[in-house]
């Protein structure tokens, strides 16, 4: 499940992305993006037979308009059919999602204040048949619904923990401030003590490199959370990408140390501030950190791209080949993958971890596997 930007910024509180959330959740559990795809091919068959068959049908008549009408009318059929399709996954993710908020001691309030904000812009639709040109339901038509389950509902009126506004807020300055700093220092005036408004114009000020404003707010963040691992690798990325990489090291080990098995991405910046020295001796460090997080969720082609510099500090012309195949097949240069990768197989001692996993490197790009 992929929450978009422009999903984060519009709504008002928690209980409204919970809402979609929610819904997104009822697809799922449905099945929905299989059986999507079938009723797709089983509607573009329906439009293939309908076109076929009006074609046989002028050929027959000698009428090409009544060939046209056919080809048409099995077009209009199949987009019907589908179109009906998806409005009944629309309905039915709704009901699960509205199941899922209930069982989950949520209210569905949220659900019903997103889909008020969706009404907004719907256009009005007077004729009868709207309705069956649409791939949802009317929005008024699921407003309703969802008025109807809040009445019944036992958590109708249940309020989330002050926390999860608060770190839906500070999600929203985050983001307002990478993506719209000069935006964000209007909307997060300096007199507002909050701490969404200081975390939202310390990214402001982060994104237009005045680090000497943007410093203080960070510290200040920190001191008032200090366990807070997000904040400190907030100033480790101050740092770093102000050109103070030695400065960016201490930052990224504390938020390492307080994020634990969550530090993926965290020790791949540690390991780029390492590796920005260009000190060999620091290539140790940076490639335990880089080996770590390729365990987990934080593999990316960025992070081959340091491991390879860092056994290129090391002088290890096989393990770079490794990791530059590692980095092309991430990228999906299967070329240079499949290249590097035999470039490692050559250089590498048979049976070793890299050797082999060049192997299979090879294996997934076309190569030949020795006999």
């Amino acid at each position: 499940m992929f929450l978009h930007t422009g999903l984060l910024l519009t709504v008002d509180d928690a209980d409204q992305l919970l809402g979609v959330i929610a819904h997104e959740t009822g697809h799922i559990s449905g099945g929905h993006l299989v059986r999507g795809t079938e009723a797709m091919d089983n509607a573009f068959l329906s439009s293939l037979l309908g076109m076929g068959l009006g074609v046989i049908g002028g050929l027959a008549s000698g009428n090409a308009g009544a060939g046209a009408a056919g080809v048409m009318l099995g077009q209009h059929l199949a987009e019907r059919n589908f179109l009906s399709f998806s409005r009944t996954q629309e309905a039915s993710a709704d009901q699960a999602g509205l199941s899922f908020l209930e069982q989950s001691g949520i209210s569905a309030r949220g659900m019903e204040a997103f889909l008020e904000k969706l009404g907004v812009g719907e256009p009005l639709m007077n004729d009868r048949d709207a309705g069956y040109r649409l791939t949802h339901p009317l929005t008024r038509e699921r407003i309703e619904a969802v008025k109807a389950f809040v009445a019944r509902s036992r958590h109708a009126d249940a309020r989330l923990p002050a926390a999860t506004e608060a770190d839906l807020r500070r999600l929203q300055a985050k983001l307002y401030g990478y993506l719209d700093p000069r935006g964000a220092l209007q909307r997060y005036k300096a007199n507002d003590p909050s701490p969404a408004a200081r975390y939202g114009r310390a990214y402001a000020y982060f994104r237009q490199g005045d680090v000497r404003q943007a410093t203080p707010l960070v510290d200040g963040l920190i001191a008032d959370e200090p366990r807070n691992p997000y904040l400190h690798e907030m100033k480790g990325d101050l740092m770093l990408q102000t050109g103070r990489a030695p400065d960016a090291v201490a930052p990224y080990r504390k938020a390492i140390e307080l994020a634990g098995s969550e530090a993926g991405t965290i020790r791949v910046s540690l390991a780029h501030a390492l590796l920005e020295q260009r000190d060999p001796r620091l290539a140790d460090e940076a490639l335990k950190n880089l080996q770590i997080a390729a365990k987990g969720k934080a593999q990316s082609a960025f992070l081959w791209r340091l491991t390879a510099q860092a056994w290129s500090m090391k002088k290890n012309d096989g393990m770079v080949a490794y990791a530059t195949a590692e980095e092309a097949l991430a990228r999906g240069d299967i070329p240079m993958a499949k290249a590097q990768a035999e470039r490692a197989e050559r250089l590498l001692p048979a049976g070793s971890p890299g050797w082999l996993r060049a192997q299979d490197i090879r294996g997934q790009t076309g190569g030949d596997r020795p006999r």
